[in-house]
């Protein structure tokens, strides 16, 4: 492989995935699989060993599962980048898996070209979100079609107001964000009122994921 070669390891505890993912993503001549394994604990170590650019995570393996081995593989290897790959598609498993860092959400049932266009871009330093997973957790108004408000939206937002909605995607709650901005409880309720008004978003799913589409969290 060359130096330039973008270097994976898949954490998958089901041989027949694993060995689909490897057969897949070698077909692309700038991929190298540096590594597989199949828990949460063995990723995290062999990430140490191995200093992959991309680690394709599963969430439900044994013993470590993936959120954690997320979360412990930021902390210790924040230059890796995580891609998880997974079947679950509830809003849930997604917010958590994006707090405890990982850097893009595919479904399994995504297709081979997206899988490949999703690895890319985090390797690339962005965040990627198949579009079920945002269908999943974005609510807009139906005029806007189910996508992102247009960038002249954002830039209607004040400062306070983007503090705010990073604040709202790290998952603090109004008390909280009000200590940390020193401003009064109410006050950041008028906040969180105005900017969901502005984004057309109702709920704090929907305004994390815009946070991470923008940059704000997640990478």
């Amino acid at each position: 492989m060359a130096e330039s070669s973008l270097r994976i390891l898949i954490a998958e505890d089901h041989a027949l995935v694993r060995a689909g993912l490897q057969a897949l993503l070698s077909q692309e001549p700038e991929f190298e699989i540096v590594g597989e394994v199949d828990n949460g604990r063995d990723a995290v170590r062999v990430v140490g060993e191995l200093n992959p650019h991309v680690v394709l995570m599963d969430l439900t393996m044994p013993g470590m599962n993936g959120m954690e081995a997320i979360s412990d593989i930021k902390r210790r290897y924040p230059g890796v980048r995580v891609l998880v790959l997974t079947l679950h598609k509830t809003e849930e498993f997604v917010l958590a898996s994006l707090r405890a860092g990982a850097d893009g959400y595919v479904l399994k049932e995504a297709t081979p070209a997206e899988l490949r266009l999703a690895v890319r871009t985090v390797a690339g330093g962005r965040t990627y979100l198949s579009d079920e997973v945002l269908r999943k957790v974005i609510s807009v108004n139906p005029g806007r079609g189910g996508s992102f408000p247009t960038n002249g939206v954002w830039d209607t937002l004040t400062q306070r107001e983007r503090e705010v909605l990073k604040l709202v995607a790290e998952g603090k709650s109004n008390k909280a964000m009000a200590e940390y901005l020193f401003l009064s409880a109410k006050t950041v309720e008028k906040h969180r009122a105005k900017l969901m008004a502005k984004l057309g978003m109702h709920n704090a799913a929907a305004l994390t994921a815009y946070a991470i589409q923008k940059g704000l969290v997640g990478n």
